[in-house]
C-alpha cells in the first residue's frame, strides 16, 4: 500500500515463508470475489500454477485452511474462504490500514515536505 511518498508493505513470516503479505491479501479477495483460483489469478494477471502455490503456502502457514476448493462439476465446484481465510484478511487489511495510519502521525508529512516532487537529472560527473 502506498501513503503519498511512502510505500508499506507488511508481510507475515511462518518461519521463512510469507504466511501473509499485499499480493495474497489481493488473491483472497479476488478468490472470494471470482469463486475459483483460476479466475482469480487471471484477474490478478498471474498464472493458475503461481495462484495455486500461493493458496497452497497460506493453507500451510495457519492453524486453519484460508481457502477450501471442491473439484468436479456443477454449482458447488471452484474455491471460498474459509471463516478463518475471511478473519485473517480482514485483520490484515486493519493492519495495513493502523500502519498507514501511524506513518501519517509518526512524521510522514515532516518528511515529505522536504522532499523534491521529482528527483532531479542525474548529474555528468561520476
Amino acid at each position: 500500500m502506498r501513503e503519498g511518498a511512502l510505500k508499506l508493505k507488511a508481510q507475515l513470516f511462518c518461519g521463512d515463508e510469507p504466511a501473509i503479505g499485499p499480493g495474497k491479501a489481493d488473491l483472497l479477495e479476488a478468490i472470494d470475489r471470482e469463486g475459483s483460483i483460476s479466475a482469480a489469478g487471471r484477474s490478478l494477471g498471474m498464472s493458475y500454477r503461481r495462484s495455486w502455490l500461493l493458496v497452497d503456502s497460506m493453507n500451510r502457514c495457519w492453524a486453519e485452511r484460508l481457502v477450501e476448493t471442491t473439484a468436479g462439476g456443477g454449482a458447488a465446484k471452484g474455491a471460498r474462504l474459509t471463516d478463518c481465510g475471511r478473519t485473517v484478511l480482514a485483520s490484515y487489511r486493519a493492519l495495513e490500514r493502523r500502519l498507514a495510519d501511524a506513518a501519517r502521525r509518526g512524521g510522514l508529512d515532516e518528511l515529505t515536505a522536504l522532499m523534491r516532487a521529482a528527483p532531479l537529472p542525474p548529474s555528468a560527473k561520476p
